[in-house]
């Protein structure tokens, strides 16, 4: 009795966080696994019992003869999941690292205003914003118009329902947490040092290269994670600017809690991204745990 108590009021402080935590994250996530590994029901719902089929869905399946099969259907989903994610990043990054740049580069009062400019559109809905996209992109939209206007084009150009129109989507919403922690990294650059660099008659690539990029190194990476977890589970974008026609994982998730009424699948499907999710957390962490040994050193 005695040591439980030590133990509660050495670790008090924290124990509201840690219940929130285990109420509101850890039974939920145990759930879904669990759910994974139990039977479907017709109607909706679970039913008892163990059972491995929701995970040899992802590769298998039954063909007319009740065969088991090999099916690559899934494996494409997640596939095309990863691959726009990893799309959505790099893009991320090619818009995000100049504005981090450019920012960190300011005064203060000057960076206090890009910072502000930055995070407005997170005043808005998510999905107002991606349905103005719609307007934008669709076969009568903005960009077509004034292309056909200016006698351009002759026709439309297919951009809406595609899979580019899914990554511009994706990276709208979520460059903002790649300039971030970018700009974090480098606001505390010594302009001196590029001065320096360019005193040794150093290119303005061997400058970004040997002094910028070492520096806006953690965040970069960072802010690459920080995409890419949310672009692996994005339901709104690949919806909406997508047409359902490139299924992601957040959609297909979706669908086997409504209309497919399969509820361990979707979990499975849910364990999927939360597993590539963790992977990404763990690199991140290996990442800061090694930037953190360097400076040490």
């Amino acid at each position: 009795m005695k040591l439980i108590k030590d133990i509660l009021n050495r670790y008090k402080g924290v124990l509201p966080a840690s219940l929130s935590i285990g109420i509101f994250m850890l039974i939920p996530i145990l759930i879904i696994v669990v759910y994974s590994f139990m039977i479907p029901n017709p109607n909706g719902g679970v039913r008892t019992g163990f059972s491995l089929a929701s995970y040899q869905k992802l590769f298998y399946d039954y063909d007319l003869f009740d065969n088991l099969v090999f099916n690559a259907g899934y494996l494409k989903i997640i596939f095309r999941s990863l691959w726009i994610s990893i799309i959505s990043v790099v893009a991320s990054l090619l818009v995000g690292f100049p504005v981090a740049y450019y920012i960190a580069m300011q005064n203060t009062e000057r960076r206090n205003l890009l910072i502000l400019l930055i995070t407005i559109p997170f005043w808005t809905n998510l999905l107002i914003r991606t349905y103005s996209w719609i307007l934008v992109l669709r076969d009568t939209g903005l960009i077509n118009s004034t292309l056909m206007s200016l006698g351009i084009i002759d026709e439309p150009i297919t951009l809406l329902y595609t899979e580019g129109a899914i990554v511009l989507g994706l990276v709208y919403t979520y460059v903002p947490f790649m300039i971030l922690p970018i700009y974090a990294s480098l606001e505390r650059l010594d302009i001196r040092l590029i001065e320096a660099c360019r005193d040794l008659y150093s290119t303005k690539w061997d400058a970004l290269r040997y002094v910028v990029f070492p520096l806006a190194k953690p965040g970069i990476i960072a802010g690459s994670i920080l995409v890419f977890i949310p672009s692996i589970g994005a339901f709104i974008a690949p919806e909406l600017l997508g047409g359902g026609k490139n299924l992601m994982l957040g959609s297909l998730v979706q669908l086997q809690f409504s209309s497919g009424r399969n509820w361990p699948f979707g979990s499975a499907l849910a364990v999927v991204i939360m597993s590539v999710v963790l992977i990404a957390l763990l690199i991140q962490a290996y990442n800061a745990r090694k930037n953190g040994s360097e400076i040490v050193h």
